[in-house]
């Protein structure tokens, strides 16, 4: 298995943590719970039957043959596997709320070790912004930064073209799937010259859900989020509001009250985001980085801090299902409600959502499905 082992991560746990996070109803919560209860993938694995039982339902995982297609696939792709405990991991994105716990990528991994800045906006930019968009990304990489988007048509692609090699591509498909066709070239380059990342399996063709998981990536890796151009209902704006709730600096380029496109960026100065006007302002918010952005944008509130390992290793799970309904609830609130301890909550939810009967929301909220 190319790349998905170190000398810390037997070829075999490789194999099983993909397999676990491939099979049914296994999220990056549930798949970080399970690995802190049962301390292996491969003991994960043996577990879920037993765990989808008691949450109420029959389980299968993730059929080998299949894990192993898609691992050759990977390598067919010139990719490798990056697994969160590695040491190549992004720091960054690895503090964030739902961070993936496997990545495939291409290119140079050591990228995602610089700064990083995120530049989003409208797919249909005005040529302004998107000639604004190159200059900043070429300004940003000449100072040390590394460009993040999602090579998107407009102001993504603009950011990409600007700040190569130093940019960071993040799709929503398969790391061998282009998108849109029009950016295939784009993404070669990305991949040959910057670093490419996918969390969706290889084969994967993008679908709606895809871009906001991929959007939270974008904004994890980076120290804060650049929106150049954006109407108010659009995915720049899901990109800032998760920088946001990951603690991260948002920052927005303001525009024409005239301009449609330009109503999303001044939306978010209104609510606290950083207004800037050149590349300098953004390297200085960034430099330096210490985890208290100046922005005070935010929408939501924090994730739910799962119990420490040791917790879940010896907690029976708590008997809460009554007290869950359609309507998503707050796991901190679950705990206040019921009296019973943050582990032994954790791992009800965890039997309930590995059965299928369990949704989990933006700011660690749960419901019934």
């Amino acid at each position: 298995m190319t790349g998905a082992a170190t000398s810390a991560l037997s070829q075999d746990e490789a194999f099983a943590r993909i397999r676990l996070l491939r099979s049914p109803n296994i999220g990056p919560v549930s798949y970080a719970l399970l690995l802190q209860r049962f301390g292996t993938a491969a003991a994960a694995l043996k577990a879920l039957p037993d765990l989808g039982k008691r949450g109420g339902r029959s389980y299968r995982a993730a059929a080998s043959d299949a894990i192993e297609r898609e691992v050759e696939a990977v390598r067919a792709a010139g990719a490798r596997y990056l697994f969160h405990d590695q040491p190549g991991y992004p720091a960054l994105l690895a503090q964030a709320p739902g961070a993936p716990p496997i990545l495939t990528l291409r290119g140079d991994v050591a990228l995602a070790a610089r700064p990083c800045v995120a530049m989003v906006g409208a797919r249909n930019a005005s040529a302004a912004a998107v000639k604004l968009a190159r200059d900043f990304a070429v300004a940003l990489a000449e100072a040390g930064f590394a460009v993040v988007s999602g090579l998107a048509r407009g102001i993504d692609g603009a950011a990409h073209e600007g700040a190569l090699p130093h940019t960071i591509g993040v799709i929503a498909s398969g790391i061998d799937i282009a998108y849109p066709p029009q950016h295939a070239d784009l993404q070669e380059r990305i991949a040959s010259e910057g670093l490419l990342l996918a969390e969706q399996p290889p084969g994967t063709e993008p679908h709606g859900s895809h871009f906001p998981s991929r959007n939270r990536i974008i904004a994890g890796l980076a120290a804060g989020t650049l929106v150049v151009e954006a109407a108010v209902r659009s995915g720049s704006l899901i990109t800032a509001r998760l920088a946001g709730e990951a603690g991260r600096e948002v920052m927005a380029i303001p525009g024409s009250p005239l301009e449609p496109r330009s109503h999303g960026c001044n939306h978010l100065i209104r609510e606290g985001a950083v207004l800037v006007q050149s590349p300098e302002e953004v390297i200085e918010l960034l430099t330096g980085f210490d985890g208290a952005p100046r922005s005070t944008f935010r929408e939501c509130g924090q994730e739910f801090a799962p119990p420490m390992p040791e917790e879940l290793a010896h907690a029976e799970p708590a008997a809460i299902a009554d007290r869950l309904t359609s309507a998503p609830v707050a796991v901190d609130e679950l705990i206040r409600q019921s009296g019973e301890s943050a582990a032994g909550i954790q791992l009800a939810l965890l039997e309930l959502e590995i059965a299928g009967r369990l949704e989990r929301h933006a700011g660690g909220r749960v419901s019934l499905r």
